[in-house]
């Protein structure tokens, strides 16, 4: 799966791609606006990381490319690719069950923290995205 080379994209589709985990050292871009908010990215081989706002909202270790995130009061959703086995840490409503899913098979609910993270780890194949899906139970 090919890696994000502008950092940060709005789709046709009204989702965000970002990240590029060939990238040897870490790079950023900050001040992308998209739908009335400001987004900043940082990736490289090691890490991932989205802010909207100034605030997490997303992190994977080590790096990945994300394409056609999605994000709404009831789910987030994307499809998610790397080289390696992959943690990905999002941000959500605090103190809150989901359901969680990959490649549209449930793999069970989790509760978030009083800080509203979740993490969800993923299984790689270089030449596949996998497709997660996390909705508000």
């Amino acid at each position: 799966m090919a890696v994000v080379k502008e950092l940060l994209r709005a789709e046709a589709d009204g989702t965000l791609s970002f990240g590029d985990y060939s990238l040897a050292s870490k790079t950023k871009l900050d001040g992308f606006e998209f739908q009335g908010d400001i987004y900043k990215v940082k990736t490289f081989r090691e890490i991932t990381k989205l802010e909207k706002n100034g605030m997490f909202a997303y992190e994977s270790v080590p790096g990945t490319a994300v394409e056609n995130y999605k994000l709404s009061q009831e789910e987030v959703s994307f499809l998610v690719s790397g080289e390696k086995d992959v943690q990905v840490t999002l941000e959500l409503e605090a103190d809150t069950e989901y359901v969680i899913y990959k490649d549209n098979v449930s793999a069970g609910t989790m509760k978030t923290n009083l800080s509203g993270k979740i993490s969800v780890s993923a299984e790689m194949d270089p030449d596949k995205a996998v497709a997660i899906k996390i909705v508000k139970k």
